[in-house]
């Protein structure tokens, strides 16, 4: 594996990302004998359109992907591992093969992009191990009637992330890319899991994240604003923060302008080909997608920038022509303020004076909450949330430290409820105990950035 600096390349140039994967596979035609190959003839379920696994059972498609991003232009090539990870690959049965096609899939990339930064060294090539955001979500509910129930939990998340990391790495990838965020506490599952990672080899592994809005609001799909979102996983040391899928270029930039005035790291972007067409195709020329990011670029928005849904080499080719020699984006120095989100940021000033905390959410202050919690009248203690919101308060405290209250549990329950409710998720969220596992119960709860307070200092 050839060895060069991503963060060096960052500071000289705009770095191009590749572009659609499921896009230029869809070419291919592949039908259900390409999907298993000879080694899983026998599967019992269908597996057509589990592209992932094609890095084991029709690598020479992918390899061919990977090198018609290459010519175009490529800098940064993505594994075909958007969804290897355990809770998605369950629905192959093919959780048991996670690690090795995470491998097999940054090995492939790796040998492309070797093979390129050999021809011209002077234009190295990297490999970013795709993350995508699993089926599943964590700080929804899948059951309207059920607000606090989960279909996945932050531990199970982190350990499903933790496998595809350490396969990507394994296999040779520079950087690991947390793609398509639609709900932020995934994306800081995945992150928890890269630390630990991180930790255990002691080595550093560079990190991308890039979200996804849903809509013309500007949020992610689990109700964060674009400022919010980047608070959120600011603390992660990122190599760079951006948006992907959603939206095209045109659709997209004003959102990239609000992720840039924020972040304290560099910024990618890879839209779609515009928006999807009746048959869900994507209609945007080349050209058209090319001239829309050159207004990204004569702003100074990006430092890295591809493609998504419905792009193919010839898009990836034309932004690589408009990026090329062109500054990249300045990344600011650190700005020392403390900032903290819920679906919405709240940043401490020195003007600020002081910071409204609701405290009647807790149980060592109120008696009245306290029986509330003891009793599982949580729609109740909602009410008490709300009404301290709505009184101004711009931090919810949160305590469940009481000897007749399960705290782990309670601490766990009531947030998962409280996340439902927009109206009071806005507001960063205080996770108060002098229990430890009670502060992690908390944290593993809350999409947002928030503040611990110990309340005897342990």
């Amino acid at each position: 594996m050839l060895k060069f600096s991503i963060y060096d390349q960052l500071s000289r140039r705009i770095l191009v990302l590749d572009g659609g994967l499921g896009t230029m596979i869809q070419g291919y035609g592949l039908g259900e004998e390409d999907y298993r190959g000879e080694r899983f003839a026998g599967s019992e379920v269908l597996l057509k359109g589990c592209n992932d696994l094609l890095v084991l059972t029709k690598p020479e498609a992918i390899r061919s992907i990977h090198e018609a991003y290459l010519q175009a232009g490529a800098d940064i090539i993505s594994t075909d591992s958007f969804n290897a990870n355990a809770v998605s690959m369950a629905d192959y049965a093919l959780q048991e093969y996670v690690y090795e096609i995470n491998r097999a899939a940054a090995a492939l990339a790796r040998s492309e992009a070797d093979r390129f930064t050999l021809r011209n060294p002077s234009k190295p090539r990297f490999v970013a191990g795709s993350m995508g955001p699993t089926n599943r979500t964590a700080s929804i509910s899948p059951d309207v009637n059920d607000p606090g129930y989960r279909a996945v939990t932050f531990d199970e998340l982190a350990e499903a992330y933790y496998e595809q990391a350490r396969g990507l790495v394994d296999g040779g990838a520079d950087v690991l890319l947390v793609e398509t965020v639609f709900d932020t506490l995934n994306a800081k599952a995945a992150l928890f899991a890269i630390e630990r990672l991180r930790a255990e080899r002691g080595v550093p592994i560079p990190v991308m994240v890039s979200g996804t809005i849903t809509d013309a609001s500007g949020r992610t799909l689990s109700g964060q604003t674009i400022e919010a979102f980047y608070t959120s996983v600011s603390h992660a040391g990122l190599l760079s923060v951006g948006l992907n899928c959603g939206f095209g270029a045109e659709q997209m930039q004003p959102y990239v302008a609000r992720l840039a005035s924020v972040a304290e790291c560099a910024v990618s972007a890879h839209p779609n080909a515009g928006l999807p067409n009746g048959f869900g195709g994507y209609d945007e020329t080349p050209q058209r997608m090319a001239e829309t990011i050159d207004g990204y670029l004569r702003e100074g928005l990006l430092n890295i920038v591809g493609g998504c849904c419905g792009t193919t080499p010839v898009h990836i080719a034309e932004i690589a022509r408009v990026a090329d020699g062109r500054a990249p984006r300045k990344v600011p120095a650190p700005s020392h303020v403390t900032t903290l989100s819920g679906l919405e940021t709240l940043r401490v000033t020195p003007e600020a004076n002081f910071v409204n905390v609701g405290e009647r959410t807790n149980v060592a202050g109120s008696a009245k909450f306290a029986g509330m919690i003891r009793e599982g009248r949580y729609e109740e203690a909602l009410s008490v949330a709300r009404q301290q919101v709505e009184g101004g308060a711009q931090i919810i405290d949160v305590c469940m430290d009481d000897g007749l209250i399960d705290g782990i549990g309670a601490m766990r329950d009531f947030l998962n409820l409280l996340m439902a409710e927009p109206d009071i998720a806005r507001v960063p969220v205080m996770i108060d105990s002098s229990k430890w596992e009670v502060i992690e119960a908390g944290l593993r709860c809350v999409q947002g950035k928030s503040v611990v307070n110990s309340i005897s200092l342990k």
